[in-house]
């Protein structure tokens, strides 16, 4: 259990440096050009979603993700120690790669996001795009384990630019972006609503795909 837990603090600490670092990065080389930044931020955050899930996923299975961790439990995958330990060691491991990431570009190292994102809109997009998330995950898991990283990565790079709240799909990285004032932050004020919509996105999702996926045991 301590590896898993380890693996999943580890992930989830990379997840998000990267996700905030490349965001800084990015604005830092666009000058002024968003749609050029969000492109930097995708693809960096792309790239190394597939090399976390390969290198760390035989571990603890790479969640770095409390929405994917609640559904696994849900479907007997995990037990109640393993759900606990890892929402709480993802969330740790975020605000980590927050502070991580600041200190690699000396801004203060934790500070409250003015980033507003709000409003029906983007929970609805959030909802979306966890959907997808976790109904990408347990297809892949199903039909094609050895490709889920490129799936998450491909799926999450998609999310970037076709939901209108660029697809945080985690409750743990939204919590974590919630203290960075960067491109990839957000307002705390705003996190619940968007973790909401993950849960409700992530729990549809588990439904949809249980019965989609017990239709293909059948067929077979």
């Amino acid at each position: 259990m301590a590896r898993c837990l380890f693996a999943e603090f580890l992930g989830t600490l990379l997840l998000v440096c990267v996700v905030i670092g490349s965001g800084i990065m990015a604005v830092n080389m666009a000058d002024g050009n968003n749609a050029v930044a969000l492109l930097g931020n995708t693809l960096a955050t792309g790239a190394i979603l597939y090399v976390l899930i390969t290198i760390l996923g035989p571990i603890s299975g790479a969640h770095f993700n409390p929405a994917v961790s609640l559904v696994f439990f849900l479907r007997k995958d995990i037990t109640l120690n393993y759900l606990i330990g890892f929402i709480l060691v993802q969330s740790a491991g975020g605000l980590c790669g927050t502070i991580l990431a600041h200190a690699m570009f000396d801004l203060p190292l934790l500070t409250a996001s003015l980033n507003m994102r709000s409003g029906t809109g983007q929970w609805i997009g959030e909802a979306v795009a966890t959907f997808g998330l976790v109904a990408t995950i347990l297809a892949g898991v199903k039909f094609r384990a050895e490709a889920v990283p490129m799936l998450v990565g491909l799926y999450i790079s998609a999310g970037y630019w076709f939901t209108s709240s660029t697809s945080f799909a985690n409750p743990a990285v939204t919590l974590a972006r919630g203290y960075s004032d960067s491109f990839a932050g957000i307002r705390p004020v705003d996190m619940p609503g968007f973790w909401g919509a993950q849960i409700l996105g992530a729990l549809l999702a588990l439904w949809v795909m249980s019965w989609l996926l017990k239709t293909a045991d059948k067929d077979v």
